[in-house]
């Protein structure tokens, strides 16, 4: 029983004890690994669905925004504000991409990567939210340590809760639409009303996060939209490895601690933290997650059978 539990319990004892034993600065830093395995995971389902976004940073940075304006003019407590953020972000991210749910491949990529960019602009000629000043002074989490397991719970939640819903025969609709949408089309399935719902679910996902952040750092501006929350979550689900979300998951909490390690180095950091990125896709281009759960599957226990 413990060769069938110790996988799935294991994140969970992970994420419960590492905020206890490590530092400040650490705790930090498990707090970005969380957001951007939340950020690589809903990254993931879009991908079991057969649309691959390059603009993960919409959802972050739509989330981030409605939860800072939700504080700054309205006064609308954490408790609120974050989940408010969270469905909203994900209902306005489906409506923004819902024009080009048919395009596919690199075509709907190129959408998802233009549209957070074009936001960026919008806010920065208008002035709107701030402009390039950004809203300050937000409410801060009671104490840092709903801080930090709001958001590890989060990503559990998130873990967990993706890996069931591709199991079920909802997940399996997906997942051929996926593989092949004409057929699916021909059997009397709406599949663009099936590609809205799961990029409302991961705009939600995506938006919880960059709420969650907002109140992290007391402030939202542009960089809510910047080009590292779409390409660090890409890079998670690739060294993690794509289609489980636990490597999505994993690949998150490889990368950001490494990129942190690595700031003592100065320039270098670049350099080694690139050839880290090639290591791993060339020597383990199944994702470390692949990898570790073929060689723990290999593991056999022999017991002793009376009788």
């Amino acid at each position: 029983m413990l060769y069938v539990a110790l996988p799935p319990a294991l994140p969970v004892i992970t994420l419960l004890i590492l905020p206890l034993i490590l530092p400040p600065y650490w705790q930090k830093v498990v707090i970005s690994a969380a957001v951007f395995a939340l950020l690589a995971m809903s990254w993931d389902f879009l991908v079991s669905v057969g649309m691959v976004s390059l603009g993960q940073a919409l959802f972050f940075g739509i989330g981030a925004y409605l939860a800072g304006a939700m504080d700054h003019y309205f006064g609308i407590p954490i408790w609120l504000s974050i989940p408010l953020a969270a469905i909203l972000g994900g209902l306005i991210s489906g409506v923004l991409l819902l024009p080009v749910l048919r395009l596919r491949g690199v075509y709907f990529a190129m959408v998802t990567l233009v549209l957070p960019l074009m936001l960026e602009r919008i806010i920065e000629a208008t002035g709107m939210l701030g402009g390039t000043e950004g809203l300050t002074g937000l409410q801060p989490f009671p104490n840092v340590w709903v801080e930090l397991y709001l958001v590890c719970g989060a990503a559990l939640i998130a873990l967990f809760g993706f890996r069931r819903l591709a199991s079920t025969d909802y997940g399996l609709v997906l997942k051929a639409i996926r593989d092949n949408d004409r057929s699916v089309m021909s059997a009397g399935i709406n599949i663009y009303w099936y590609k809205f719902q799961a990029l409302f679910i991961a705009g939600s996902v995506g938006a919880f996060a960059g709420a969650y952040m907002t109140h992290v750092y007391m402030f939202v501006g542009m960089p809510a939209f910047a080009l590292d929350y779409s390409i660090l979550p890409l890079a998670s689900a690739a060294v993690g490895g794509m289609g489980t979300f636990a490597g999505s998951f994993m690949g998150a909490f490889v990368l950001v601690p490494l990129s942190e390690a690595l700031r003592g180095v100065g320039g270098l950091r670049t350099v080694i933290y690139s050839l880290s990125l090639v290591f791993f896709v060339v020597a383990l281009p199944e994702g470390c997650f692949h990898y570790i759960q073929r060689k723990y599957q290999q593991f056999e226990r022999w017991v002793k059978v009376d009788g």
